[in-house]
């Protein structure tokens, strides 16, 4: 039996009941055998079965009352999965679908992540079933204090810095910095995506909508081709999508469709975003009442429906699993030329082939939304040298880095015969700068 095969044998045993982990771990170990291929110390030494086997797996309880004095029980997660260059680093998510098994897809996605942003910087993920939808300020706070009273044994500026994902925005950050002061008495760089008042960077707000654009727009210039002129949709209503439509109609392109969890609005005009900000950033309201508001827009309930508008570009900035093969098909019949993955694995393994079988350029996740965790890296460097940088420069080092991944992912690919498949680029990419850190550490 192969290599890969065998360890992804012996993972889905260990795990069951993991489809999530499952997926993600067969989508990046397939895509490795080339180098592997390459590199027989690596089966010699165990790297796959350590590379896919977190270090910690940190599960505990998270006890919090209601303001009508109602005590609740949620569960908290933070899986550290490898350290090999750099202190554990990824986000925290708080939504009722958290389970072990998306904090370890999330967290193995993580470590390829953050070695493509070629900062130093390990994997790590976690979160809880904690919703914040529909609580009040003083119940999310009480949630976060007793959230990081249990974490903070376990996190640190050179340990382990989390930072935000869905349902974690700067509220949730500043609760949970706040606990970790009271309770470990030191102001350090612990948690990014933190305010600008105490720690915080400029740009961090938007670095992952913008980065993912300026991953796209490198990868359109490399084939004579811009955002000028051209249809995009993107999913989801939050931080990503919203900063990512920000982006994408600076540099010329219509948005015309967007959703949340209940359905989406198409607005053939062109979404006007300071309307969807008013009704998400500052009303925390749904997004269907956009229609009541702008003349034209139409809204529909549900969201599978988004992917049958004819569009250049697609940017699914939602969740996981989101572009399924029939929808994938019908964005290919529809006439899409780029997907870009602005959440979380948000296309299915089938969805993948669809694309890359008619020849869509296909922006991975772990590329095209590292802009976030690479602006926090940035976050942390400011913290460390106490130094506070203009938007101006930490836009710009970004839009490097961004770049910089897409043409590291494009020349992996070409190495190893895949040209312009971005998927095993980026993972081979990714996978090489930690598999030879893992080998110079040791069997640990």
């Amino acid at each position: 039996m192969r290599y890969v095969e065998r360890v992804l044998e012996q993972l889905k045993a260990k795990n069951p009941g993991e489809p999530e982990f499952h997926q993600a771990a067969t989508e990046i170990l397939t895509s490795l055998e080339p180098v592997l291929s390459r590199h027989p110390e690596y089966e010699a030494a165990g790297l796959l079965e350590r590379f896919i086997e977190p270090e910690r797996v940190i599960l505990f309880r998270v006890p919090w009352v209601d303001d009508k004095g109602c005590v609740h029980v949620n569960k908290g997660y933070r899986v550290q999965f490898n350290s090999a260059i750099g202190p554990y680093k990824g986000g925290l998510r708080f939504h009722p679908s958290v389970n072990l098994s998306i904090i370890k897809f999330l967290g193995l996605e993580q470590i390829l992540k953050n070695s493509l942003t070629g900062l130093p910087i390990g994997g790590g993920k976690g979160g809880s079933d904690f919703d914040p939808k529909g609580k009040s300020d003083a119940e999310v706070m009480r949630f976060c204090q007793s959230f990081m009273t249990e974490l903070c044994r376990h996190v640190g500026q050179d340990t382990d810095v989390p930072a935000g994902d869905i349902g974690v925005g700067g509220r949730e950050i500043g609760y949970l910095f706040g606990q970790y002061k009271r309770i470990r008495n030191e102001h350090v760089g612990v948690l990014t995506g933190r305010g600008l008042s105490y720690g915080g960077s400029l740009a961090r707000t938007e670095a992952t909508g913008y980065g993912l654009v300026y991953m796209t727009a490198e990868a359109m210039k490399c084939r004579g081709d811009s955002f000028e002129g051209k249809t995009v949709i993107i999913s989801g209503s939050g931080n990503v999508a919203i900063y990512a439509c920000e982006k994408a109609q600076t540099l010329g392109a219509k948005v015309v469709a967007m959703y949340d969890s209940n359905g989406y609005i198409y607005d053939k005009n062109g979404i006007k975003l300071n309307v969807i900000k008013d009704i998400k950033e500052v009303e925390r309201g749904r997004i269907k009442t956009y229609a009541d508001r702008v003349d034209g827009a139409i809204y529909h309930e549900g969201c599978k429906g988004i992917w049958a508008i004819p569009c250049d570009v697609a940017l699914p900035c939602a969740t996981q699993n989101e572009i399924d093969e029939a929808s994938a098909k019908l964005l290919v019949k529809n006439g899409v030329k780029y997907v870009g993955e602005g959440a979380n694995m948000p296309t299915t393994l089938e969805g993948i082939a669809v694309f890359q079988k008619a020849g869509t350029v296909f922006l991975p996740a772990k590329a095209a939304n590292a802009g976030g965790v690479a602006t926090s890296a940035l976050e942390m460097a400011q913290s460390s040298s106490r130094l506070f940088w203009t938007f101006e420069e930490v836009d710009r080092k970004l839009k490097g880095i961004m770049e910089s991944i897409y043409h590291n992912m494009d020349e992996a690919a070409r190495e190893y015969g895949m040209e312009g498949n971005y998927v095993a680029g980026a993972n081979l990419a990714g996978f090489k700068k930690v598999a030879e850190a893992m080998m110079a550490q040791g069997i640990v």
